[in-house]
């Protein structure tokens, strides 16, 4: 069996009267790459931000490796790294590459600028973007901007260890691409599960179909604040739930009713 790495038990939050998630029972295993998918508006991107200890639960519990999580990351640091790839890139646009690649250790960090430039060029390379570090985010296409947000999601810090990320939360990598540069994105979210330096356990929140059957290999289904369905990639065409079946046939028929 593989080792849970994150677990979230009876997990709810809610926006004023909109019960987002409902006890919600969730568990990531070391080195799988797992997708949570289902319609807009179900608490995909709010699962993210939980895991990550950007966003508080009303209720339930996170256990990291086994340990409790008490408030949120910024009140004590997880087991493990855990790094976050925002929709929108969400790059400094004032800043170079280097400086938003780098910029943790800028701020947080007693490395020098040789040294943190050193381990941005390593990071970019391992994204396949070597020698961009002095240009700006404007200078770049989308998927550039995209592949700029892994390397700086992956940044290592030497000065402490614990800060590396082993885990990496996609938050729709692949949304606002055309097809060529989103098979660029599903290709590279792959080699990284399997390159050293690289995160071999990953969270996928996507719409799209191809990202979905491309990168990840295990899926949840959220729908009315719950998991409805958890089960192989593979078996998203020949399941009988009527969910899946709805979502991945685009119908307007069926039990996801459609709003407007």
């Amino acid at each position: 069996m593989a080792e849970p790495l994150i677990e979230l038990k009876g997990v709810s939050k809610a926006f004023g009267k909109n019960i987002v998630l409902d006890k919600v029972d969730l568990t990531i295993y070391r080195g799988e790459a797992l997708g949570i998918i289902g319609p807009s508006g179900t608490g995909k991107s709010t699962i993210l931000r939980i895991i990550a200890g950007l966003l508080a639960p009303d209720s339930g519990e996170i256990y990291v490796c086994g340990k409790k999580r008490e408030g949120l990351i910024d009140d004590a640091a997880d087991p493990v790294g855990i790094g976050m790839v925002f929709q929108q890139a969400a790059l400094f646009d004032s800043l170079t590459v280097d400086e938003n690649v780098g910029f943790l250790l800028y701020e947080h960090s007693r490395l020098s600028r040789k040294q943190i430039r050193e381990l941005v060029e390593q990071r970019l390379e391992m994204v396949g973007l070597s020698g961009i570090s002095d240009r700006f985010p404007a200078e770049l296409s989308g998927g550039m901007r995209k592949r700029v947000s892994f390397a700086r999601a992956i940044m290592a810090n030497p000065d402490n260890p614990q800060d590396t990320p082993e885990v990496l939360l996609y938050d729709e990598p692949t949304a606002g691409l055309d097809p060529i540069a989103s098979t660029v994105i599903e290709d590279l979210i792959r080699e990284l599960q399997c390159t050293v330096g690289g995160c071999s356990t990953y969270v996928m929140v996507t719409h799209q179909d191809s990202t979905i059957r491309r990168t990840t290999d295990r899926i949840v289904f959220l729908f009315n604040g719950r998991v409805q369905w958890d089960g192989p990639v593979s078996s998203i065409d020949t399941t009988d739930n009527p969910l899946i079946r709805q979502f991945f046939s685009g119908k307007v028929e069926g039990p996801i009713q459609v709003i407007g």
